[in-house]
């Protein structure tokens, strides 16, 4: 009988996320086992019960899959399963908690080739500002927009600490070169964005983050890309399904919508997925392996 293609799903949050089960059954997968609450120290054990479960016909339709809500964590999980493999029982890997790697991969992308194309500019040459910047997708935004060399602020509205906390956790576990900010008043954000050359925003859905009025002040604003598919925009001026669109600011900003870098997200973690499920060698698969592919998309 030929072996069925098994993804086990990984999540230590109390529900696994429909959006990831959907987006496996329509990449290929035969089986979903989807596991919550799942502990960092349970890795381990239920990654060694999954390879030396099959034959190694099996083995090469196994995978896992690590979800949840924190990139830190989900990094831990992805570096456990690897240690606990023992080959040739061997599988692969994809981390994406919450969708921020593949969600924050898109962004940046579709951000770098508008910036290529309309201000014949790159990503190092850039300062560049994640509103909403201590959640996943904004965390996730930041370490890709850093390591590909922009000077890169996570922005928080409420605490500067909470923002150099992040900054300095994912500095040392991802060698970016990450910044904090705190901007909760207009007036922060006008001060903030007055240099910047690109904003990501990241903020929770529903609240807009950047009004007309404070938009005025980003005077040599370049590119800018939201994520907030649910209105109001987080960025004003920017449709959810605008995919390049001229922003009212001084230096005629481009905007970039929601469901524009979704499109791009959507065959990104597809992208992978199916790699997972066709693969002849086992691949690991997190935020810079999202970004290549996301670069390719666009």
């Amino acid at each position: 009988m030929p072996k069925r293609s098994i993804l086990h799903m990984f999540d230590p949050m109390i529900n696994n996320s429909p959006f990831d089960i959907n987006m496996a059954l329509d990449t290929g997968f035969d089986v979903l086992m989807p596991y919550s609450n799942v502990k960092l120290e349970s890795i381990h054990g239920l990654t060694q019960d999954a390879i030396f479960s099959r034959s190694p016909a099996g083995i090469k339709k196994t995978s896992l899959f690590i979800g949840g809500r924190d990139m830190g964590l989900a990094m831990d999980m992805m570096g456990a399963a690897q240690q606990a493999m023992v080959p040739p029982f061997e599988v692969s890997v994809l981390a994406d908690p919450s969708g921020a790697f593949t969600t924050a991969a898109a962004l940046v992308a579709c951000v770098e080739k508008q910036l290529k194309e309309k201000h014949n500019k790159e990503l190092k040459d850039c300062k560049a500002l994640v509103f909403g910047g201590t959640g996943p997708v904004g965390i996730a935004t930041g370490v890709i927009a850093s390591l590909a060399g922009a000077n890169t602020f996570l922005v928080d509205h409420m605490s500067i600490d909470a923002a150099n906390d992040a900054a300095k956790e994912y500095n040392r576990r991802c060698e970016s070169k990450l910044s904090g900010a705190v901007a909760g008043s207009d007036e922060e954000k006008m001060a903030l964005i007055a240099d910047a050359d690109i904003i990501f925003c990241t903020a929770k859905a529903g609240i807009q983050v950047l009004s007309t009025e404070v938009l005025a002040h980003a005077k040599q604003l370049k590119v800018a890309g939201d994520v907030n598919a649910v209105p109001p925009a987080g960025i004003a001026g920017i449709g959810a399904m605008d995919a390049s669109i001229e922003l009212n600011s001084p230096a005629g900003a481009i905007g970039i919508g929601a469901l524009a870098v979704g499109n791009v997200k959507y065959k990104v973690q597809h992208k992978l997925l199916e790699l997972c499920l066709s693969s002849d060698k086992p691949v690991y698969q997190d935020f810079r392996d999202a970004f290549t592919e996301a670069q390719k998309i666009v």
